[in-house]
């Protein structure tokens, strides 16, 4: 089944649900696990490469892309941050390089909005040199870098899906919210799970959950405890 395809099938029932892999190792463990795609975290795979998120420069960043998509033999999203201030069609040809039959696009870069109209544009000239079977989620960042206005939210939504977007990210949009934007986005819902599962999240909308960095920094922190319970770290002195 394309990926595509597996958007049009999730409901708010069964949400699409995207772990987001950093890197091989983590991917096949996500796909063993039994899910149907995966979903990178740029915030998670920057962590893995050592840098902070943001600060990842491209090349590693769709290097790190391609390892995980030839990991797996299921379909791979990527998170490809504000597009590191490449031109639309190069965009495009590095993202496709790699595998990856979807991406995340943020409308705000060093943490101001874009204008929409711009944004728009954007997403128009990645659709036409990507071509239709990229699946592009457009991500709206009214809610963690804009003032989180509601109408704004849905007025950036409702332009970018003109423009040629698959389906609509509004990260860290409050749980409350949710519904008004699933009744006024006619598109694939993506849902951040932070604080609720992703059957909540379903049932406020949402037809597609995916992580951000969440699984990355869970697994640091579980491999914090188990050596800390192995021990203290030798002596050097």
């Amino acid at each position: 089944m394309t990926f595509r395809a597996l958007h049009h099938r999730a409901t708010t029932d069964a949400p699409l649900i995207l772990p987001g892999p950093w890197d091989a190792a983590s991917a096949r463990v996500f796909a063993d696990a039994g899910f149907a795609a995966l979903a990178t975290p740029s915030a998670g795979v920057s962590a893995s490469l050592g840098h902070d998120d943001g600060d990842t420069p491209p090349d590693e960043m769709f290097a790190a892309v391609a390892r995980i998509v030839r990991a797996v033999d299921i379909p791979v999203s990527a998170d490809i941050e504000s597009g590191y201030g490449l031109a639309p069609a190069e965009l495009a040809e590095r993202l496709l390089e790699t595998g990856a039959v979807g991406c995340n696009l943020e409308d705000s870069a060093h943490g101001r909005l874009l204008d929409p109209a711009y944004q728009a544009d954007r997403l128009a000239a990645v659709r036409q040199a990507a071509g239709p079977e990229l699946f592009l989620n457009a991500r709206v960042d009214t809610f963690v870098h804009g003032s989180g206005d509601l109408d704004d939210a849905i007025a950036r939504a409702r332009l970018y899906l003109a423009a040629g977007a698959d389906g609509i990210y509004p990260i860290t949009a409050p749980s409350d919210v949710l519904p008004r934007l699933a009744t006024a986005i006619k598109a694939p819902l993506n849902a951040l799970a932070k604080d609720h599962s992703p059957a909540e999240l379903g049932r406020l909308g949402a037809t597609r959950v995916t992580f951000g960095p969440r699984l990355f920094r869970e697994t640091m922190a579980a491999a914090r405890d188990l050596v800390q319970r192995l021990g203290p770290a030798p002596s050097t002195g």
